[in-house]
């Protein structure tokens, strides 16, 4: 779901970084092979996260939804020499193509790769600090990620929650349960004195955290 118009959307894309060759071809791939590849995270909105991670040169980036990984390798672009990304897929049918995809590029040995409903896996990942949190998975449950993985992040560390404008329904008179899940996240975060906020409203709205 795009908030903006077709004709600035595409104005946005021709005037920022050009999408890396490996990213076409998963952006491709993605959309042939895959039910909801507008999941993707795609150019304009990859280039944000790689520019994010890349001004913040971050040690420890966590992830939770790879979906075809193309916002994990977007991210993995900033890391420090010997940073690591740590992703949680929930799907294991997504590993031989995510496999593929991490290949073709120079941060593959920068991904590590996790399976399994995030919250269990992150009960495994308590002792890492996080520098960057990027949160595009299940979204009834992006309230609770955020609360667990708080105070793993590090004073001055961002926290990055996508789709948080939920096809434009938040500021409208919609009801529906995931719509108001939505509103009680921006809600609840608005209200957190323990982080700054910014909602950017790029492709479905990005929540831009900083802990302080």
């Amino acid at each position: 779901m795009e908030i903006l118009p077709d004709d600035l959307q595409t104005y946005l894309n021709n005037h920022c970084e050009p999408e890396p060759e490996a990213l076409q071809f998963i952006n491709r791939e993605t959309y042939l092979k895959v039910l909801k590849p507008n999941m993707l995270s795609g150019h304009y909105q990859g280039r944000l996260l790689s520019m994010l991670s890349k001004m913040t040169g971050p040690r420890r980036i966590l992830e939770i939804g790879t979906f075809t990984g193309y916002a994990t390798i977007c991210l993995a672009e900033g890391l420090t020499e010997d940073g690591i990304i740590h992703t949680i897929e929930v799907n294991t049918e997504m590993e031989e193509m995510l496999k593929k995809h991490f290949s073709l590029t120079d941060v593959e040995k920068k991904i590590q790769q996790h399976f399994g409903p995030a919250e269990q896996v992150l009960a495994t990942l308590n002792s890492e600090v996080f520098d960057m949190v990027f949160i595009d998975a299940d979204k009834k449950n992006n309230l609770l990620y955020f609360d667990l993985i708080l105070n793993q992040v590090r004073s001055g560390g961002i926290i990055i929650i996508d789709n948080v404008l939920w096809k434009g329904k938040v500021y409208g008179p919609e009801k529906d349960a995931d719509t108001e899940s939505f509103r009680k996240l921006n809600d609840s975060i608005a209200a957190d004195t323990r982080v700054e906020k910014l909602i950017l409203p790029v492709r479905d709205g990005i929540l831009l955290i900083r802990k302080k």
